[in-house]
């Protein structure tokens, strides 16, 4: 997966785990930083039977993960592609189940920072993604590299990795196009071994807000 730094160098980015009822509070992420769960509404499910047909063997574990979230407060607030929308959240809505916190580190720095937030908050009120789902899906199926969307429509996973964009992260394809399991490879973000308790995923919320306007450290070296 090309999501890496530029030029070689190598980054320190951290992976926390959070189960059920664990809470990630001020201090423990900055703003830019973003989480990786798992969902249960239609779109979580669809964007995992997608992720089946990517990643096989070992890979294939990665496909646990179905939703990404960005962080951008260092309050928790969230920015996240949902089924009625791009919509501003908090973090406390995961509490009941598992997820998984992805910081930056020394991937992005103050400024990086301040444009990944802005990025973020400029999708506020974009559609769901569904013809990106589409794109993937037939991009899958045929084994043909094209995609297509509309602009105003984001996919979880593709908004946080087209906000990625403003640090050192570089993808392979179209980062509108990446799925949560492509995040959590490239970050090396394992899914809880068998038998762990998950919590319950989190369920789809309706309506809209806002408007536009235990540690590991890894080392992520470019591809």
């Amino acid at each position: 997966m090309g999501a890496g730094p530029q030029h070689g160098r190598s980054y320190r980015v951290q992976v926390r785990r959070f189960g059920p009822e664990e809470q990630a509070r001020p201090g423990d992420f900055r703003r830019g930083d973003f989480i990786l769960t798992h969902g249960a509404s239609i779109f979580s499910w669809l964007i995992r039977v997608g992720q089946g047909l990517r990643f096989w063997g070992a890979d294939r574990r990665y496909t646990w993960w179905n939703h990404a979230a960005l962080i951008v407060s260092d309050d928790g607030a969230l920015v996240e592609a949902l089924g009625a929308g791009v919509q501003q959240t908090d973090l406390t809505r995961y509490t009941a189940t598992e997820y998984h916190l992805v910081r930056l580190g020394d991937l992005a720095d103050d400024h990086d920072r301040e444009q990944v937030v802005a990025f973020g908050r400029w999708c506020l009120g974009e559609e769901y993604g569904w013809t990106t789902i589409v794109s993937i899906t037939l991009s899958l199926l045929s084994g043909v590299k094209f995609s297509f969307g509309f602009d105003g429509q984001s996919i979880c996973s593709g908004l946080v990795a087209r906000a990625l964009e403003r640090t050192n992260v570089i993808f392979d394809r179209s980062p509108s196009h990446i799925m949560p399991a492509d995040l959590a490879m490239r970050f090396r973000v394992e899914p809880p071994p068998s038998g762990t308790d998950k919590g319950e995923p989190q369920k789809p919320i309706p309506g809209r807000s806002g408007s536009k306007p235990r540690e590991r450290v890894d080392i992520v070296s470019e591809q």
